[in-house]
């Protein structure tokens, strides 16, 4: 039987010249903070990396953090790394169907000899046994468990994955929780774990940890909420292209001012971003081209554990004044 090609192997055969690999990784190089020495290390283990099994599961989610992190305009260098794994199962993406698409999942969860990473999206509900949640006629609690007791590596995909997100906010009816609170709770046997939180995350995010683990077998370095350092080490404010406006002190005091159309800061406009560490600022959405605040609108806070349940994420119209026959909202305390 042939040997399955390598990452280096695949791109090439898909039109990936040398040139732009090594643009890539010099990029992610760069996003990753990895020293230059490290750098051809990184390339070249990249390139021969293997191809892993991915089996991805949802629990309580939107597809949100599928269409954001799968859908692409064009091919690049990153989508094809997310085509390069073996996505055995995806809940939305992948065409059998019924007891076909089980025996996808189930093939990979029973061949000990295949690494396998899982990818869990949704927040997993625990009360009435899980069955706020089936895949299959199978509780997600159970089928995420089954999966994440021989997983080499488990990503928590978006809030709701990470730490509840929408589903586990007050009352939380289903006794939601994210991955990382069912490890503690024995729910879910502990497995190295990392966290990549958003509504929806960034894909360059996803794609950099997916690219060191293949070079280096680990994962970054993680913050005290399991979140990769080198992209949620820094607030959103401390990149935002407003930052000078609010050094100044000049603040817009409606989304439809003067200020506003200037570029002036949003933080009495109920922004989070100086309390919420994320990397939209510094790469962007859709292939570097805006985030929230470089298009008019602040920070909500999504990369942060409850954001859900902090004060001030949105307003009920009635309750807002108006001036000159419009809704204003009314200054925010920039903490929110």
């Amino acid at each position: 039987m042939a040997a399955k090609a390598n990452l280096g192997q695949y791109l090439a055969t898909r039109g990936v010249s040398r040139r732009d690999f090594l643009k890539f990784c010099a990029v992610t190089g760069s996003a990753l903070a990895l020293p230059a020495q490290k750098a051809a290390v990184f390339a070249a283990a990249l390139a021969d990396s293997p191809r892993p099994a991915v089996i991805w599961l949802s629990g309580q989610e939107c597809t949100g953090c599928s269409e954001s992190l799968l859908r692409s305009y064009e091919p690049t260098v990153e989508t094809l790394i997310l085509d390069h794994l073996s996505l055995d199962y995806h809940n939305t993406l992948m065409a059998p169907a019924g007891a076909g698409a089980e025996a996808s999942r189930d093939g990979v969860l029973m061949d000990g000899s295949i690494p396998y990473v899982v990818v869990v999206d949704g927040s997993v509900p625990t009360k009435d046994n899980g069955f706020w949640s089936v895949i299959g006629g199978r509780s997600a609690l159970d089928v995420i468990s089954e999966a994440v007791a021989g997983a080499s590596l488990v990503l928590a995909v978006g809030n709701c994955a990470a730490y509840g997100g929408l589903p586990a906010s007050n009352p939380n009816p289903s006794s939601a929780f994210g991955v990382e609170a069912l490890m503690k709770r024995g729910l879910v046997s502990e497995q190295p774990l990392v966290n990549v939180p958003g509504c929806p995350p960034n894909p360059e995010v996803l794609t950099g940890v997916i690219a060191h683990f293949l070079a280096f077998g680990t994962v970054p370095e993680l913050d005290d909420v399991l979140r990769p350092k080198v992209y949620y080490g820094r607030t959103v404010h401390d990149c935002c292209s407003r930052i000078e406006h609010f050094k100044n002190e000049r603040f817009a005091l409606s989304f439809d001012d003067e200020g506003a159309r200037l570029g002036y800061c949003l933080a009495l406009l109920g922004c989070r971003g100086m309390t919420t560490r994320n990397a939209c600022s510094s790469l962007k959405w859709n292939q570097g081209t805006s985030y929230p605040m470089y298009s008019g609108h602040g920070c909500i806070g999504c990369s942060e554990p409850g954001f859900w349940d902090k004060s001030d994420l949105y307003r009920d119209e009635g309750a807002m004044p108006e001036r000159d026959g419009i809704c204003v909202a009314p200054p925010l305390s920039p903490i929110g």
